[in-house]
């Protein structure tokens, strides 16, 4: 892409975008321009349709990937060239309204039982016990943890966008016997350079080898202590507002998911066929 992608990449600092999103979308367009090895310049409306196209039935990606297309593509053709983007001919692929899994208290119990180590049972804890992202978790620096306010202090979450979330009692005391054993000075969680964050990857091995310790059968990730967060939350009698602002989400409609994965309130209404007098 040459200039473009600088002139790209400009009209995303400037907006203010994330690194990570910034090279989500130039890698996206880099990808769509090797696609036909054509400039963008020259292409349009039908070029776009049919490699949205290609990503759905060839490449069969999944819809956060698609979406990522699109919108690296949306950005590029009305931002950095001012073109009209015609919404009706490119539309974007409609999500699949699909619940996510969700651990009980007593499957987090035991998973976190089963991680032996105390750095990694350190993380896990605070992931759950905050509703952290992985990628939240392994930016964390030792001076976002507020004992004395109870919070957690989360920079440059998704959006860009700092917030402050739960501090556990639990966690806090975890976090101190980890500190003691392991010194962090700047990184909470640091890899095997002092100087940089832990991976996400590692975190999620960490959490494999833990959940089939504990010998959960579920279909689980670590993404899962998040949604646990969250509809554990819910359960307990916390409202939607400050669920969503723990969780970061800049939409109510994205919190309110949670809904539809509590039984709470389910569990209360009986069925029109217990409500009869006989049996039938």
């Amino acid at each position: 892409m040459g200039r473009l992608y600088n002139r790209m990449k400009m009209d995303l600092e400037l907006k203010n975008y994330s690194p990570k999103t910034i090279n989500c979308y130039l890698n996206w367009m880099v990808d769509f321009v090797s696609h036909y090895g054509r400039s963008p310049e020259e292409m349009g409306e039908e070029e776009i349709r049919h490699y949205l196209h290609y990503l759905i039935k060839d490449k069969k990606l999944s819809q956060s990937s698609i979406n990522q297309a699109y919108s690296a593509m949306k950005f590029f053709y009305e931002r950095t060239l001012g073109r009209e983007w015609n919404a009706v001919k490119i539309p974007r692929v409609k999500n699949r309204k699909k619940l996510p899994v969700v651990l009980t208290k007593e499957e987090v119990r035991s998973i976190l039982h089963s991680t032996g180590n105390l750095k990694h049972c350190a993380i896990l804890a605070t992931i759950y016990s905050a509703g952290l992202r992985a990628g939240e978790a392994t930016h964390l620096k030792v001076h976002d943890i507020d004992s004395a306010r109870m919070m957690i202090h989360v920079r440059g979450g998704k959006g860009n966008k700092d917030r402050y979330t739960l501090l556990a009692e639990c966690t806090l005391d975890i976090l101190r016997r980890y500190w003691k054993a392991y010194r962090p000075y700047n990184c909470l969680f640091p890899g095997r350079d002092p100087n940089k964050p832990i991976s996400v990857s590692s975190i999620q091995r960490v959490f494999k080898a833990s959940l089939y310790s504990s010998g959960i059968k579920k279909n689980v990730s670590l993404h899962s202590l998040r949604h646990s967060f969250a509809t554990h939350l819910l359960e307990s009698g916390t409202d939607l507002y400050h669920i969503q602002r723990f969780l970061g989400h800049r939409s109510f409609s994205t919190t309110c998911i949670y809904l539809h994965i509590t039984d709470k309130h389910l569990r209360k209404v009986k069925s029109p066929l217990d409500l009869l007098d006989t049996n039938p």
